[in-house]
Parts: structure tokens; C-alpha cells; sequence
């Protein structure tokens, strides 16, 4: 069986060269959805918008009424 140390060298600088763009493009990725994604994504909000989920003490018994008007103004709204 013959050997030969040329194919095996292209080979071998095929598989180093396809591993380094791996790498590159990997680090690449991360750069840019580190980039895209906000700073701090649930901070309050600033100027006109409003944060939309507050959190709430559980309704109690007598306070049912209010989670019905809840119910029913969140399908009529449709949201």
C-alpha cells in the first residue's frame, strides 16, 4: 500500500482550513446576535410606551367579579 504524503498534506489543509472558517463564521454569529439583542430586554420602559405585565396579589373571593370583567374585556378585545 503506497502512501502518499501530498494528498494526505491537501487533505489535512483542507480539514484545518474548513475548522478555522468554522470557527471564524461561529464567532461572527455571536458577534451580531450580541449585537442585535437589547441591553437590558425588561427594563421599563421609556417615553410613551407602557409595560403591559404588572404583577398582581391574587384575586381573592369577593374580587371575582372584577377578574370576570377582566375575562370578558380580554375576548372582546381579542387579545
Amino acid at each position: 500500500m503506497i502512501f502518499s504524503y501530498r494528498k494526505w498534506l491537501t487533505r489535512f489543509r483542507f480539514i484545518m482550513l474548513f475548522m478555522a472558517l468554522t470557527v471564524v463564521l461561529y464567532q461572527g454569529m455571536v458577534v451580531l446576535s450580541s449585537w442585535i439583542q437589547p441591553v437590558h430586554k425588561y427594563k421599563t420602559p421609556s417615553g410613551k410606551s407602557v409595560k403591559v405585565f404588572q404583577q398582581h396579589q391574587h384575586a381573592s373571593v369577593k374580587d371575582a367579579s372584577s377578574m370576570s370583567d377582566r375575562l370578558r374585556l380580554f375576548y372582546w378585545y381579542g387579545e
